[in-house]
């Protein structure tokens, strides 16, 4: 392990921190070795066969270069850049900007801003959508569209949204000029528009889901755009693709993260995965997390077809905030839960808390200290209250928090996501409940082709008897 690498320090979901009854013993992760690196085996031949594309992304060094050509057109000719996109096409962008640009990107003048500024509205609301829009100037904004599929509802409608606006303020021939495409290199109903229309496109390659392609154009162009160094993103995650290309279990984080919350679901029946950040810059890392583990392995049939309705139920927090809201539960309500808090060794800014008020003991113990102080010393508080009350966890440590380390903190969880499809048994790459949904919203929407879909519907809401206050 690199010195400058991530840390995962597991000391507190063993037995001998927080007893028998709610940790793991050395032996019961030592057990799952075997198996591990049967895993190992089939996730390797699965990426050899080209199935799983997205431990290659970090060497795409073609895909990077085109990427950050792309971006430079943008930053050279426009204020804002908004991504339209939902779900993983817009989760890791809101989170990478969260992690490394300025916490108030948007406010700053234009001369002290590191690219245009960035909006996110990965949600239909039509009243946020309404909002945006009448703030932004389409003279002076680029709009990425994002969907793999070119078929996500959401997404399109806010495409055909910007679309008339853009036809009505810049005119129908320089609609293309403020648009960029992000979707399948082939197939599908934008890559058809973008050929069409010559609307400059990006690809998704065809091995790389959704919720997996953080490291690919997906998440890389807004990045660059808003003047992330991608090179040093994906240098993290190559680095920590190579530290985790070992089957031993105890040495390897990613499996050794996987293992353990199996097995606390399993063995110790603790479903609930808690990500709690104490930085406000991985704040948004937590939320990326927790739609790679609820899609992931959140899964009613495993390979065989058995039902097994797996997977934990992830919930993000953050420290010292949730201090205030959530921790009283953690510590002494139910012991369903297993957390893993995400801490900085190193603040890259520093706000110190003057001296004040010597004679009040409410402040004059903070007088000369920092804020950065007050807050590990919060973190490490909560640690020691969780392990004291017998609450599993683990620590994530960032040596400082930089695009390197935001870097092998996604391939990181992303290797430990396709590592516990292979113990619960179940295909991590497929998302069957979300299909569902899909197809319920373009039947009641009206698309052709749903009519035996919308039949079914109405014969449900007809049987429905509303009961309401």
């Amino acid at each position: 392990m690199h010195p400058m690498s991530l840390t995962l320090d597991f000391t507190n979901l063993l037995s001998s921190a927080v007893g028998a009854d709610h940790g793991l013993s050395e032996a019961a992760i030592d057990n799952q070795a075997g198996r591990t690196r049967r895993i190992h085996a089939e996730l390797q031949a699965r990426r050899d066969s080209g199935e799983l594309g997205f431990y290659d992304l970090p060497g795409d060094t073609r895909a990077a270069a085109e990427i950050r050509a792309a971006a430079q057109r943008v930053r050279d000719h426009f204020e804002n850049f908004v991504v339209l996109g939902i779900g993983g096409s817009a989760l890791g962008v809101i989170a990478t900007q969260t992690a490394l640009g300025h916490a108030f990107h948007n406010l700053l003048p234009a001369d002290r801003r590191s690219g245009p500024r960035l909006f996110v509205p990965d949600n239909p609301d039509p009243e946020l959508t309404a909002d945006l829009l009448e703030v932004l100037d389409p003279k002076t904004t680029c709009f990425n569209v994002i969907t793999k599929s070119g078929s996500t509802s959401e997404t399109m409608a806010h495409y055909l949204a910007v679309r008339d606006l853009l036809a009505r303020t810049v005119g129908p021939s320089k609609v293309k000029d403020h648009l960029v495409i992000t979707t399948d290199p082939a197939k599908g109903a934008l890559r058809k528009i973008a050929a069409a229309e010559g609307i400059p496109s990006l690809p998704v390659p065809p091995n790389v889901g959704g919720r997996f392609s953080v490291l690919c154009a997906v998440g890389l162009f807004p990045a660059a755009v808003v003047g992330v160094d991608i090179d040093a993103l994906l240098a993290g995650a190559g680095a920590m693709e190579r530290r985790c290309a070992s089957d031993d279990l105890w040495s390897n984080p990613a499996y050794l993260h996987s293992t353990a919350h199996f097995l606390f679901d399993r063995e110790r029946r603790k479903n609930i995965a808690v990500m709690m950040p104490y930085a406000s810059a991985l704040r948004d890392l937590a939320d990326w997390y927790r739609q790679l583990l609820a899609e992931s392995l959140g899964k009613r049939l495993d390979v065989e077809g058995r039902e097994v309705h797996c997977g934990q139920t992830p919930v993000k927090a953050l420290g010292a905030t949730d201090q205030h809201s959530q921790v009283q539960l953690y510590v002494e309500g139910p012991h369903d839960k297993v957390f893993t808090l995400l801490a900085t060794e190193r603040w890259r800014r520093e706000t110190p808390i003057p001296p004040a008020h010597p004679e009040e003991d409410a402040l004059s113990f903070l007088g000369g200290r920092t804020l950065g102080e007050l807050l590990s010393a919060e973190q490490r508080a909560t640690e020691y209250a969780l392990t004291k009350a017998g609450r599993p966890n683990c620590r994530l440590i960032f040596p400082q928090i930089d695009a390197e380390h935001v870097g092998e903190f996604y391939m990181l969880f992303e290797i430990a996501t396709a590592h516990g499809g292979g113990l619960y048994r179940v295909n991590a790459f497929d998302q069957p409940g979300v299909e569902e949904g899909k197809d319920a919203t373009y039947a009641l929407m009206g698309k052709r082709g749903f009519e035996a879909k919308r039949a079914e519907l109405e014969a449900a809401f007809a049987k429905t008897k509303p009961r309401r206050v």
